[in-house]
């Protein structure tokens, strides 16, 4: 039997799930169904649940109450080895006096496979992550790129239904987590294993994600993919949370249909209403939406440049204006920077500007 590689992904059921802790709630009770062959990301700050969902669904921690299936086998009280569960960690765990072959084909004979089947299993593990020839080497003479893809075969070599990350890219630095979760994901979808992945990182669960579950006091503020969460979030907290953005008070008037007008200082936009009342509105205009304006015009901001920053392929900056200070990214002017203290007009681009509740 070849275990290297998993013949496809479970589904995943979560059926009011929760955690307590005497009287503090880890998690409170949700629902979260998870489709075979995707990679689902709990995304959130610290403290807000994450962690403790995931480890529930390793079987790491017991439940409070509800029910967890995978593949439709009832697993809420079966043990982590029970459950055909896998996770990769924050810290590797890697047996540092064993090789790289023998660290990957550990679960295998720990199970009760001959150690020249596991042993080959591993060694397709390791090529699976393009580790091939590594197997002899000791975890301290590879990176840390390296180490966590080690780390992945170890979880893959098992043919989990479901295989679990826990911030799994936190230790390495910007570059390589950027190559990282790019590798991630084209072998989760080559080989179409459900993965549930934690992290704190906005850009890294838009990066790698079918689905996002934004989490907010231990439940789920919003679910959805990564364009619906960013483009059509349902409260502040999701709204600031996924990518930049600047948030600002308005006034929404005139509904008629799905639309009303939403006025910003000097601005007054068409937008969406999502049943709002009229009156104050909380607003979300997000930095790449800002333009800057050249002439005096009514659908303009005034304002005052507090900071001005040049990155190479675009500019940031941060502007006083009448509606609050915005943070701007400006990806048609990096040439020129606007100087501290220059006052400037702004336009807004309506694609960018939502009412959202609080």
């Amino acid at each position: 039997m070849n275990t290297s590689r998993p013949s496809g992904g479970a589904a995943l059921n979560l059926s009011g799930v929760c955690k307590n802790y005497g009287q503090v709630s880890a998690v409170k009770p949700l629902d979260l169904d998870i489709a075979p062959g995707s990679l689902v990301t709990l995304l959130g700050p610290s403290g807000c649940g994450k962690t403790t969902l995931l480890r529930m669904i390793a079987g790491l921690e017991r439940v409070s109450g509800g029910r967890i299936t995978i593949g439709g086998r009832d697993v809420t009280q079966a043990s982590a080895g029970e459950r055909n569960v896998t996770m990769v960690f924050q810290s590797y765990a890697l047996f540092p006096h064993m090789s790289v072959l023998d660290n990957v084909s550990y679960g295998l004979i720990s199970s009760g496979v001959r150690k020249a089947d596991a042993y080959r299993q591993a060694e397709a593990a390791l090529e699976t992550v393009g580790l091939k020839g590594f197997g002899g080497r000791l975890p301290s003479e590879m990176s840390g790129g390296q180490q966590q893809r080690v780390a992945v075969a170890r979880a893959l070599v098992l043919n989990p239904d479901v295989l679990l990350f826990d911030e799994p890219l936190s230790n390495l630095d910007a570059k390589l987590r950027r190559n990282m979760r790019e590798e991630i994901r084209a072998l989760q979808q080559r080989l179409g294993v459900t993965v549930v992945y934690v992290t704190h990182d906005q850009s890294e669960a838009l990066a790698v994600s079918d689905q996002i579950v934004v989490m907010r006091n231990a439940e789920i503020a919003q679910l959805g993919t990564p364009r619906e969460l960013y483009k059509h979030p349902e409260s502040v907290f999701v709204a600031t949370f996924m990518g930049d953005a600047n948030h600002v008070r308005g006034t929404l008037s005139n509904k008629a249909g799905d639309s009303a007008t939403v006025e910003l200082g000097t601005i007054a936009l068409s937008l969406p209403h999502r049943d709002l009342p009229e009156g104050p509105v909380d607003v979300i205009i997000r930095p790449e939406c800002i333009r800057f304006s050249v002439g005096v015009d009514q659908a303009t901001l005034e304002a005052t440049v507090l900071t001005a920053t040049y990155m190479g392929s675009h500019a940031e900056y941060n502007l006083e204006t009448p509606i609050g200070r915005l943070f701007v990214v400006d990806q048609e002017g990096p040439s020129r920077l606007h100087a501290i203290g220059e006052r400037v007009r702004v336009s807004l681009a309506e694609h960018g500007v939502l009412v959202v509740r609080p």
